[in-house]
Parts: structure tokens; C-alpha cells; sequence
């Protein structure tokens, strides 16, 4: 069967696949944000049960601190790795070698009892966690008429959100070890799903050619390539700024501020990604509607630094009040969808599943960097937090504003080009 990239050319038989692969994608990405937000609302809880002599003191956070970063570690590696594979081996071949990974990890994660064996399988995890969503963005983008190709990154991103959602209602309700293997089953279910997909034309097309695909070194050896990744990524800077520090410090916060009523780190998770589904439908609709993915960005980047602003000097309101504005917090960074789709189409078919693989894994592991930034700042100002995150938030925004200067628009670009 051949795939589609115009709608002149779409049969009711073609537009069934590009259906189906939107619903897979969509899904796809639902679990991997399921599994990858899964440890950060189960982690300490995990630990506190495998080591009970940690309960209540530092060594708890810092365990719990030393595998998030080994699965970040993780992410950071394999969204290279996948990204080389996707351009060389197909975007299937993403899709189901990720899925497997990261699945198998978690099931395993379910039956842990001490902390090397954790070690390793969020590391795997974390290998396994980085391939789905550039695949199945880079896959949904090919197949997709060039003017509507937001519509279906849009739909894969914002149900692939509320997965954490998800995560953090069934935290409550079974053990840590039966949220582990509820993802990995959910995960291999979705292989079967998947049984059923067909490759882009783009890609045959490429990879009978004599372009090279998926050398990682190209991103480097070119400055005006270079800048691409590097303006790609600076751009989707303010999510993990927020996701990794704002929202996931925000029971810390609320004692700062004097928020009345306990604040739960799940239902803060539950908060800002369901603000995150709604975000991204409008961030990406927002998109359509003005043929623009740089104004699109520019308007959600004034509303997050509102928000930013907002949720920081909540002094003495409610712990309803202060989900809400969390809430409305991760609806402010809902431009994931219109980030990684800008992502996928910066660069040619040779190096798509490189770029839109690694670019959202190196986002994601620049929480690290800011996690430091933040720490360096927070001891300068003898640990005033609320000063720190004035400082580091504003540079971040400062940096991401610059990027999105530079960008290229991308909005209506014919995908089907090379580089070389």
C-alpha cells in the first residue's frame, strides 16, 4: 500500500492509515508519558518501602534524586540512539524496539528489592523512554498534507499528556510495584496495535537513495545546521523549567508560601499535565489558525511568564487555589505538540528522526543544567527559593525568547527534502 503525503492523492484505504497511525502514535506517546512520569510521582514512595531506615531523611532525596538523573541519563542517550536508528532502520523500527525496551523495564521495575537492580532498570527505562515520541511525530508529520500536519502532531501530543494524568489516579488508588506493571502491560499491548503500520514514502524514498541517514556527526559539522539544533532545543526550554522545578518542588512551595491545606505531589503532577492536554490542543490549534508556529510559541511563552510570575507569590491562598493555578501553569507550557513539530520540521528526511528524537530528549535533560543553575543561585541568596526561581526563570525565558528570534518558520514547509 503506498502512503500518502497530499490530500489530492488521499483513497479512503490511505486516509484509514494515516488515521490509524495518529491513534497509535497518540497512544504510544500515552503510555511512554505514563512510565515517564510514573517514578516521579511513585519514586520516593518506592524507596521508602525498600529501605525504611531512609523514611523522612535526606538520603531518601537524594536516592531518589541519583535515579531520576540515571533516567535522564538514559533519555539523553537513547534519544541519540533511536533518533540514528529511526533515519536508518525506519520509524517502525522505533516504535516497536522503544516500546519494547521501556515496557520490559518497567515490568521488571515492578519486582525490584534493592537499589542496583533500580539503578539499572531506570537507566534501560529511561533508553527505552526516549524513542516513541520523536518516531511517532516524525512518522504522523511525513504522512500528513504539509498544511495539516499540526492538526495530527497536535492530537499525538495532547493525548500523549494525559498519561500522566493517569499515572498520578492510579498512584492512589494500587501499590508502586502494580502502577510499574500496569505500564509495561499497557505498553505491549500496544505492539499489537502497531502490527498494522506502514513506513512514510519519505523514508523508502530516502533510503533508496545514496543520501546518508541518520549520521549524528551532520548536526556538527555544519554551522548553519548546528544552529538549527541548537535553536530547536532552546526553545522548548520553559516546559522542563516548570515540569522540573516549579511544579515538581511545589509541595516546598506551598510551605514557603503558607498555602492552607496539605498539597500532594501527585495531584500537583495530575494539575499541571492536565493543563498541559488542554495547552496543547490550543497552543497547536492557535498554530493552525494563524499559520504560524513562531507566533504561536511567542503568545504561550507571555502567558507562561505570567503564570510564572502568579503562582510564585500565592501567598496564604488555598490548596485549591493553588492546583488551580497550577493548573492553568501547565496549560501555559502546553507548546510541546508545536515544539517537537517545529523540531521535525527543521530538518531534511535524512536526519528527521535524529532531530525530532534527540532535540525533546535534550530539552528534557536540561533540567539537569537548570536543576544546577537553580541550586548555585538558591545559594547565593542564603535560600530564598522564590528569589532564585525569579533569577533562573527569568533567564530562561530571556534565552528561549532569543532562539525563537532566530527560528526559522516552518509552518507549510514541504517536508520532503535532504540534507546534505
Amino acid at each position: 500500500m503506498t502512503n500518502p503525503n497530499t490530500p489530492q492523492t488521499t483513497t479512503s484505504a490511505q486516509q484509514k492509515v494515516i488515521t490509524t497511525t495518529i491513534l497509535v502514535a497518540a497512544l504510544g506517546y500515552f503510555v511512554d508519558i505514563y512510565d515517564l512520569l510514573l517514578f516521579l510521582i511513585i519514586g520516593k514512595k518506592s524507596l521508602a518501602e525498600l529501605y525504611p531506615e531512609w523514611a523522612g531523611q535526606p538520603i531518601l532525596l537524594e536516592k531518589f534524586q541519583h535515579l531520576l538523573d540515571l533516567q535522564m541519563l538514559g533519555m539523553l542517550i537513547g534519544g541519540v540512539l533511536w533518533g540514528i536508528i529511526g533515519d536508518k532502520k525506519g520509524r517502525l523500527a522505533v516504535l516497536f524496539g522503544s516500546i519494547t525496551l521501556y515496557s520490559v523495564a518497567n515490568l521488571l521495575n515492578a519486582f525490584v528489592t534493592n537499589m542496583t537492580t533500580y539503578e539499572i532498570l531506570r537507566f534501560v527505562a529511561g533508553v527505552g523512554l526516549a524513542g516513541e515520541l520523536g518516531a511517532g511525530i516524525t512518522l504522523v508529520a511525513e504522512l500528513m498534507d504539509k498544511n495539516k500536519r499540526g492538526i495530527g502532531t497536535m492530537i499525538v501530543a495532547s493525548v500523549g499528556v494525559f498519561g500522566a494524568v493517569v499515572a498520578g489516579l492510579v498512584s492512589q488508588v494500587v501499590s508502586w510495584q502494580t502502577c510499574y506493571i500496569i505500564g509495561g502491560l499497557l505498553g505491549i499491548a500496544l505492539l499489537f496495535l502497531r502490527i498494522g503500520l506502514f513506513e512514510s514514502n519519505m523514508f523508502a524514498k530516502a533510503h533508496d537513495s545514496k543520501i546518508p541517514q541518520g549520521n549524528f556527526f551532520m548536526m556538527f559539522n555544519n554551522r548553519e545546521r548546528f544552529s538549527r539544533l541548537l535553536i530547536s532545543t532552546l526553545i522548548g526550554l520553559p516546559l522542563w523549567f516548570v515540569v522540573g522545578l516549579l511544579v515538581a518542588r511545589a509541595p516546598e512551595i506551598a510551605n514557603i508560601l503558607h498555602i492552607q491545606g496539605t498539597v500532594q505531589q501527585a495531584y500537583c503532577i495530575m494539575a499541571a499535565y492536565g493543563g498541559l492536554v488542554l495547552g496543547d490542543f490550543a497552543c497547536g490549534g492557535l498554530s493552525q489558525l494563524l499559520r504560524s508556529r513562531k507566533k504561536a510559541l511567542l503568545i504561550f511563552y507571555g502567558l507562561c511568564t505570567f503564570m510564572m510570575i502568579t503562582y510564585v507569590n500565592l501567598e496564604g491562598v488555598t490548596n485549591t487555589t493553588f492546583y488551580t493555578a497550577i493548573f492553568l501553569l501547565g496549560f501555559s507550557v502546553g507548546f510541546w505538540a508545536v515544539f517537537v513539530t517545529n523540531a521535525s520540521e527543521q530538518f531534511g528526511t535524512n536526519l528527521r528522526a535524529t532531530a525530532a528524537t534527540s532535540i525533546p530528549n535534550f530539552v528534557r535533560g536540561s533540567l539537569v543544567p537548570i536543576a544546577w543553575c537553580f541550586s548555585l543561585v538558591l545559594s547565593f541568596n542564603n535560600g530564598d527559593m522564590i528569589k532564585s526561581f525569579y533569577y533562573v526563570g527569568g533567564g530562561v525565558m530571556l534565552i528561549t525568547l532569543i532562539a525563537l528570534y532566530f527560528a526559522k518558520e516552518t509552518f507549510g514547509r514541504d517536508l520532503d527534502f535532504y540534507e546534505k
